[in-house]
């Protein structure tokens, strides 16, 4: 095995919705990649720009908390993760409005590993070794885990679980990079669900910085070949 990468992951919407709205309609899973030989390194300089910008060192990097009086952090943190080489993002955009899961005779469960498989594949390079870490979000979290680690296995014959050796579950509030993707996540999810701009200034400012950086609309597909910031928009379509 060359390296071991460890690979950060987070969603939005992800539940499945009867009645869907602005605020639902758009599930995104995302996840931020980053070689284990640099993950002190990276933890630390995150560290650094929070004490820079007036951000307490234990206050959870979030989405929702992107605020006026906190917009320069938040910008500060976006410019760093463009600026690092070391680390890489994808994330697959659904429109829960072409869910159709009757037709393609399956459950939103079985959709939903679908599509995080859509995401994980991407980053897999059976030459490396990877550790995987997703945000603790309800009670039955550990039956997710073991269906991702069992399908991603077996995509690559992986039965010895040399390539993705690792699942689990981790607390967001006590992993920054897991908290950067929440971030990137929910500049997407906005830019989605408000093409020609949202009601939030700091949201909206942090939406068009990831624009600036990326030249992209954050609502189409990126090719596959792009490394730093992929985007996959799931179009109804299995």
């Amino acid at each position: 095995m060359n390296k071991l990468i460890n690979i950060y992951c987070d969603e939005s919407c992800h539940l499945e919705s009867s009645v869907l709205t602005t605020e639902n309609r758009y599930m995104v899973l995302g996840a931020i990649a980053c070689p284990d030989e640099v993950k002190k390194e990276i933890f630390h300089k995150i560290k650094v720009i929070k004490s820079e910008n007036s951000l307490k060192e234990y206050s959870e990097i979030k989405w929702t908390k992107v605020t006026r009086n906190k917009i320069t952090a938040y910008e500060a943190l976006i410019n760093y993760f463009f600026s690092c080489e070391k680390l890489s993002f994808r994330a697959v955009i659904i429109d829960k409005n072409q869910l159709q899961h009757n037709r393609f005779n399956h459950t939103h469960d079985q959709f939903y590993y679908k599509m995080y498989w859509q995401m994980l594949e991407w980053f897999i390079d059976p030459e490396n070794s990877y550790h995987i870490y997703l945000d603790i979000k309800d009670t039955h979290g550990y039956l997710k885990v073991e269906k991702l680690h069992e399908v991603l296995c077996n995509s690559h014959h992986d039965f010895n679980k040399k390539v993705v050796a690792r699942i689990q579950e981790v607390r967001s509030h006590e992993n920054v990079l897991i908290q950067l993707a929440d971030l990137l996540i929910g500049s997407i999810s906005y830019a989605n669900r408000y093409p020609e701009g949202g009601q939030s200034y700091a949201k909206q400012q942090i939406v068009d910085l990831v624009k600036a950086h990326t030249g992209l609309s954050l609502i189409r597909s990126t090719s596959l070949g792009a490394r730093k910031f992929n985007l996959f928009n799931w179009e109804g379509r299995l």
